[in-house]
């Protein structure tokens, strides 16, 4: 009997287009080994899956969805032949090249997608905003709603991955008391054909940034470091798409809440 390992050069096992995958295939037994020929294939997938709430909704689109195949490199690194007792390394190395058309993506796991982003750099876009009763939407009774204004700004909303989300906001008037603010980070996901396409959003990450009836006219900063392992790039492909927004929600001290929404983009670089 024999066991079968395969062992990456690159400790991180990070690679970008263009990059040489190389390692080793280590073979153990207790004995000779006969085989027919030792062959190593390399594929790339993007698969689309629709939330349990969408299925039903698109059947169309659910059984003409078929997974993407980005890359797919087949090598043979060993002839027929026999392999020795005890361990066996066999070289090899594979470029990673996307298939003729097709795109490499960053490597991600979603919910409802797992893909892999084309490189694109950050742009600074600062975003600056007023909360008041007055700039809310879908809300049916802003009535009940207390007189409040909050400003406040993001230094962009087009963010390298690993900086952080940056800036600050300021409670100018509140007739009630409030609770507590919070800022969270949604995730988008879209997928879907020409019959029809599924949205899901997911929050990912929620921190308070402030607690109690806080002081007027004081800035609090907004300061939030993108989870490793639940954001990517955004991406939007003719199949599918995963964006990130930031919610700013003020609680009051009776448990109503408001919100106000800003799409932003992520890159890596």
């Amino acid at each position: 009997m024999a066991m079968l390992d395969i062992r990456l050069k690159r400790v991180s096992k990070i690679y970008k287009e263009g990059d040489v995958v190389s390692g080793l295939v280590v073979v153990q037994s207790k004995g000779e080994v006969q085989h027919q020929g030792i062959s190593l294939v390399v594929e790339g997938i993007v698969n689309l899956q629709l939330s349990a709430k969408s299925v039903g909704v698109f059947e169309a689109f659910y059984n003409s969805i078929k997974p993407i195949q980005v890359l797919h490199y087949p090598l043979e690194i060993a002839k027929p032949g026999r392999l020795p007792s005890g361990k066996t390394e066999i070289p090899f190395e594979i470029p990673l090249k996307p298939k003729p058309g097709k795109t490499l993506y960053e490597t991600y796991h979603g919910v409802f997608v797992n893909i892999q982003d084309q490189e694109e750099r950050a742009k600074a876009k600062p975003v600056s905003f007023t909360i008041s009763p007055e700039t809310l939407v879908n809300v049916k009774e802003k009535q009940n709603i207390p007189r409040f204004k909050v400003k406040g700004k993001l230094e962009s909303s087009c963010i390298q991955i690993t900086k952080p989300l940056k800036g600050e906001l300021t409670v100018e008037q509140c007739d009630a008391p409030i609770k507590s603010i919070e800022i969270q980070l949604v995730r988008v996901e879209t997928c879907g054909c020409a019959e029809g396409y599924a949205k899901d959003a997911t929050e990912i990450q929620n921190i308070q940034i402030a607690e109690g009836d806080v002081c007027r006219n004081l800035p609090i900063p907004i300061y939030m470091v993108f989870p490793r392992l639940f954001t990517c790039p955004t991406l939007s492909t003719n199949n599918f798409k995963v964006e990130f927004e930031i919610n700013i929600v003020i609680i009051f001290s009776d448990d109503h809440l408001v919100t106000e929404n800003f799409p932003v983009k992520l890159t890596r670089f």
